[in-house]
């Protein structure tokens, strides 16, 4: 069957099986768990991951997908064609009984860090989230600190997930070749969240980074930086310093200490 590839949609499908059995076996899910899969194109994931069994609800934002994806349909596996990032995911599964969540894609390039970010955003309990993605995009997401790739998204996401680098795919394994390869990575929620305000946290976060290659010094001009240098020295660190060299904890530590946030 010759499908047309859309370039707007990002359509770059997966064609080695060896790799796809990787990706599903990242996922450990059993019979009373629901899988989301992003983006399943043709189906190739799709039709892998039915063999868990499990609740599944694809998102596939092309309906000249169909002839693919509508034959997978049956009681425990549904099919929405509509843009994810449009969807009330919540309203979605809201019927369905499970008992964990996992979500699972092979994420166009362009909108990677909206639909992860949409994914926190929604409150979704998710366990375990294994994407397809740009490989530098990887490399950003799964960054340490002092790494030319470590910036704001790295210490976001941290925030909430395990980040580990699963595996690179070449971009031969895709139909049509994109112009880079991909990495597949999987985020695991973080059972020990640290607490703070969120918000604030995140705030500074986006500060510190403003001007990768200014110091905090220059990037936090709008703080009270003899509040921010005490607080600083007291972790090891001073405002000559850059954000790159902060952990996520760190970050979480300046919140609650410069908001002063009892905990």
């Amino acid at each position: 069957m010759k499908f047309n590839f859309k370039k707007k949609f990002g359509q770059n499908f997966l064609t080695d099986n060896n790799v796809i059995d990787i990706i599903v076996g990242l996922i450990p899910a059993k019979e009373n768990d629901l899988i989301i899969e992003v983006g399943p194109g043709a189906g190739a994931l799709t039709k892998k991951l039915k063999k868990y069994n499990a609740n599944l609800i694809a998102y596939e934002i092309d309906h000249d997908t169909e002839d693919y994806l509508l034959p997978l349909q049956d009681d425990k596996t549904r099919i929405i064609y509509d843009d994810f990032l449009k969807r009330d995911i919540k309203n979605d599964i809201k019927d369905i009984k499970y008992d964990t969540l996992y979500i699972i894609g092979n994420l166009p390039y362009y909108i990677t860090t909206p639909i992860i970010t949409n994914i926190i955003n929604s409150g979704l309990d998710v366990k375990k989230i294994v994407i397809m993605i740009q490989k530098e995009v990887a490399d950003r997401f799964s960054a340490r600190p002092n790494s030319k790739e470590y910036g704001s998204i790295t210490v976001f996401l941290n925030y909430f997930f395990n980040i580990k680098k699963e595996l690179i795919v070449s971009k031969k394994k895709f139909n049509p070749m994109p112009n880079v390869d991909s990495a597949v990575i999987s985020l695991n929620r973080r059972e020990d969240l640290e607490p703070t305000d969120f918000d604030k946290f995140n705030k500074l976060v986006k500060d510190s980074f403003q001007f990768k290659r200014k110091n905090l010094r220059n990037n936090l001009r709008s703080y009270d930086l003899d509040k921010m240098e005490e607080i600083l020295e007291s972790i090891g660190f001073t405002l000559n310093d850059r954000a790159e060299t902060l952990t996520y904890e760190d970050f979480v530590f300046i919140t609650n200490e410069y908001y002063d946030i009892k905990i």
